[in-house]
């Protein structure tokens, strides 16, 4: 919605943020995501873990199953995944997180102002009308 309000006034970053404590497939989900962004559907991934949360006890096997079901090239897929090419970048978005003061999820930053935890549309309209704004 935030997107579709303010078009190109604004733009979306992504971080991971996986908190392996509370969600011990947190780390290989975020990965796989990244290994289905070579493939251009990091999105379309994204959303199926999300909506799919409770299967994430499947491990490697079911990050890959979602990857045959999204159609990417599986062996391209799977030996990204299994190589952990992708742990360094799942790390660095957790540490810049952590450096932000982030402790959990969702944790949203515009221009630097903090929105923590799942905020209604309006939330965002503020903080974005403000900045715009001052900009």
């Amino acid at each position: 919605q935030v997107m579709d309000t303010y078009g190109e006034d604004v733009r979306l970053v992504y971080r991971h943020f996986p908190l392996n404590s509370i969600h011990p497939q947190a780390q290989k989900a975020a990965e796989a995501s990244e290994c289905a962004a070579d493939q251009g559907k990091f999105w379309e991934f994204h959303d199926k873990v999300f909506a799919s949360q409770e299967l994430l006890s499947g491990g490697a096997t079911q990050l890959k199953k979602w990857a045959g079901e999204l159609g990417l090239n599986a062996s391209k897929f799977a030996s990204c995944l299994d190589s952990g090419e992708k742990a360094d970048m799942v790390q660095a978005g957790l540490d810049s997180g952590s450096a932000a003061g982030v402790t959990g999820t969702p944790a949203f930053f515009i221009n630097g102002v903090a929105l923590v935890g799942a905020q209604p549309f309006s939330s965002f309209q503020q903080v974005i009308d403000e900045q715009l704004s001052n900009s």
